[in-house]
This record gives C-alpha cells, sequence and structure tokens, in this order.
C-alpha cells in the first residue's frame, strides 16, 4: 500500500544518499518483526530522515511538540509517522503512545540524548530510552549516525546487534541504568566505525 510515508521515504532517499554517500552497515540485525526500540546519537538535524531511510521498516520518531504547532508541519509529521513529546521526556501521553506502538510490534525511534549535540561526541541519555526498554519486551537496537554531514564526504549508519536487556529487567534495574547501557552500545558502534 502506498502512503505519503512510503513516497516520502522513497523521495528523500534519492536525495540524501548521493549527497552524503550513505553508507550502511549491520542491517542484519535489524529484527524483521516486532517491537524495535531504535535508539541512535544525534548529530544533525538531518538524523532522523537518515535514520529513517536506512532502516528496513517504518520507525514512529518521537519529536519535540513545537513540530506539531502549525496546521501544516502537524500535517506533515503525522505522514511522517512522528508523534509529539514535550521536552525533557516526562510527557505522560507520550510515554503512553510509545508504549503501544512498541507492544503493537512497531519500531520506535529515539534519540535518547534528547538534543543535538553540538560537537559531534556522544552525550548523556535521558532516561525515557530506559522507560521503554525496561517496560517492553521490544528489541533494543543501537544506531551510530557517523559525520560530518558533508556533502560528497561520507556519512556512516550503523546498526548494531539488539542489546541483551534481560539481565536489566529482571534485577529490576532504573530506567537511568538502562539507558547508559543503551549509550555504552552507541559508543562502542561510534568507535568501532568511525574512519
Amino acid at each position: 500500500m502506498v502512503t505519503f510515508y512510503t513516497v516520502a521515504k522513497t523521495v528523500v532517499k534519492t536525495i540524501l544518499t548521493p549527497t552524503y554517500r550513505i553508507q550502511v552497515t549491520g542491517l542484519e540485525h535489524f529484527p524483521k518483526e516486532g517491537g524495535v526500540l531504535l535508539c541512535a546519537n544525534h548529530i544533525d538535524n538531518l538524523d532522523p530522515p537518515v535514520v529513517g531511510i536506512t532502516a528496513n521498516r517504518p520507525v514512529r520518531f518521537m519529536a519535540k511538540e513545537e513540530l506539531f504547532k502549525t496546521k501544516w508541519t502537524g500535517k506533515l509529521m503525522k505522514g511522517l509517522n512522528a508523534f509529539p513529546v514535550k521536552r525533557g521526556m516526562s510527557d505522560r501521553e507520550a510515554l503512553r503512545n510509545g508504549l503501544k506502538m512498541l507492544k503493537e510490534g512497531q519500531v520506535l525511534g529515539l534519540f535518547p540524548e534528547g538534543t543535538r549535540s553540538k560537537d559531534g561526541t556522544l552525550g548523556k541519555g535521558l532516561a525515557g530510552a530506559g522507560f521503554f526498554a525496561l517496560r517492553t519486551d521490544a528489541a533494543v537496537v543501537p544506531c551510530a549516525v557517523i559525520g560530518p554531514y558533508k556533502v560528497g564526504r561520507k556519512l556512516h549508519v550503523v546498526y548494531g546487534p539488539p542489546i541483551d536487556m534481560t539481565p536489566l529487567r529482571e534485577k529490576k534495574a532504573s530506567a537511568e541504568e538502562a539507558t547508559e547501557a543503551i549509550m555504552q552500545a552507541i559508543g562502542k558502534l561510534i568507535e568501532n566505525h568511525r574512519s
């Protein structure tokens, strides 16, 4: 079925892939079905479309609520499968929506840092990522976007194997501990694939 999302993904892929010479590694790690919590680092405003076009399943991204304020941008964001979240990840409705999506077997995309890194280094993750990881049985897939975003320069998107959250779930770890495990996995991907 052709949707706005599939058309937009095709168009954006056609533009961004050659512009930034996007190279993708590790898609074999991406589960073909079931709920997936996809967690990536955040270095540029183009990260959501880049992760969206390289993932092999539709991704539902949390996006700051300001992007839904006007009628036009609100419709666009909804067409792109995004849903609003208030800054700081303490938005209960957004948390409920995210849990529901994961339990329904969808892919929920998050940038745990909550904001772009100004210098490209990996920042501290917010507890929201750990909250979703602990409250569902979704596969937790780390993703590293390795830049810089420069026309003609290679941009590398790396998907790592799902993180085994079972020990953390069994010991009833805090959301912060779970987020830290996710950020460490993203950090390792960056370290191992930086050229």
